[in-house]
């Protein structure tokens, strides 16, 4: 970094990580910016997350997943000092960016990414419609074949009808638990 021209402006910044360290490269960070006295330089430090459904066990259930898993964002002025203690916290690979120099996110970039996680509940993504051929893929009718009768999008939920014993039985399951064919 040494004789780089930097911009003192604050930016977001993308740095990478090793995978499944992120919440403890952000704590360490956080740790080593009041530590080292580096407030006016470096400011919030952020693991990008979204609240998700899925199925575990027959049930639905919201997790809360990374939406870019090995990265962690950090909103900094570049100096050589911020650069040094964003880039010595241990688990930290480097800055995203070319060579040695970060690249900031654009403005629209992190509106996108905040609004994302902001998210409180999150949106059901049926991707079935009536009369669709669907196999279902959990749950006690699992590898069964059927067609699906009815969608409520409000609720996540699908009618299949799946033939059993030489007639149609209408089943009703979680938009998880089917895929289209």
């Amino acid at each position: 970094m040494a004789k780089q021209k930097l911009k003192k402006e604050k930016n977001w910044y993308v740095i990478h990580t090793y995978s499944g360290y992120e919440e403890a490269v952000a704590d360490n960070l956080r740790q080593r910016i009041e530590t080292m006295d580096m407030e006016d330089k470096i400011f919030d430090v952020i693991v990008p997350k979204e609240k998700k459904i899925k199925i575990k066990d027959g049930k639905r259930k919201e997790v809360e997943e990374k939406i870019y898993p090995g990265y962690v964002l950090v909103q900094m002025i570049v100096t050589d000092e911020s650069w040094y203690v964003v880039r010595n916290t241990p688990n930290v690979s480097g800055f995203v960016g070319s060579g040695t120099t970060p690249i900031p996110l654009s403005d629209e970039e992190i509106k996108t990414l905040k609004k994302r996680m902001g998210q409180e509940t999150p949106k059901y993504k049926i991707n079935v419609k009536e009369g669709d051929s669907v196999k279902i893929t959990d749950g006690p009718f699992k590898d069964y074949d059927g067609k699906v009768s009815e969608v409520d999008r409000e609720r996540g939920k699908i009618k299949v009808l799946v033939n059993m014993f030489g007639r149609d039985t209408s089943v009703e399951l979680d938009s998880l638990q089917v895929e289209k064919i």
